[in-house]
């Protein structure tokens, strides 16, 4: 049974990808979703990439009037794919370190269609949720059925008994962005597992 009761969601975590991908659609989903939270006064938490999807959405949040807090390693900074206007720009060592200190400085989690750097952020997000290290709303903006056969997968691994079905629930899929936000702030009794 779903509760009326909202949460406050100040920061969603993105994870996408680095290229614009093949469709356009790609990134009008990633324009119209950074411009949302913007709208809503969501501050954007990403991979502090300038490239592709991940820079798209960095802009369109910062011209809607949020910030953009990006987390990007060294090595990738020292090859200036750094977004330059980045609200805050934190450099750090490794890309264990980012993804726990973007995690660390977000209220929920959201991927855009990306390539394996995104799954493995969602992957890793989804695995620390199992696990109970945080609980904190996780959500996929299915762009022209991207995310079709994951899904697909994940259910299929839900139905062979190695992903518990309150594990699979976890993972809220919209096609549409504000509606995504709308159930990441929608808070949920604990699932059964």
């Amino acid at each position: 049974m779903k509760s009326d009761v909202s949460r406050r969601i100040s920061r969603v975590c993105v994870f996408c990808g680095s290229s614009p991908g093949a469709r356009p659609a790609y990134a009008r989903a990633a324009h119209e979703f950074g411009a949302l939270l913007g709208a809503r006064g969501i501050d954007l938490v990403w991979g502090g990439g300038n490239v592709g999807l991940m820079g798209i959405v960095a802009d369109a949040t910062l011209a809607a009037g949020s910030r953009a807090i990006g987390v990007i390693p060294e090595a990738l900074a020292e090859r200036e794919l750094g977004h330059s206007l980045a609200t805050e720009l934190h450099v750090v060592r490794t890309m264990h370190e980012r993804k726990a200190l973007m995690a660390d400085l977000s209220d929920a989690f959201v991927a855009l269609p990306g390539g394996m750097g995104t799954f493995d952020e969602l992957f890793e997000i989804l695995t620390w949720a199992q696990l109970g290290f945080h609980a904190k709303p996780i959500g996929l903006l299915d762009v022209e059925g991207y995310y079709a056969p994951l899904l697909a997968f994940l259910d299929g691994a839900r139905d062979e008994g190695f992903v518990r079905p309150g594990d699979r629930a976890n993972l809220l899929v919209e096609t549409d962005p504000g509606r995504l936000l709308d159930e990441l702030a929608r808070e949920r009794s604990p699932l059964l597992r």
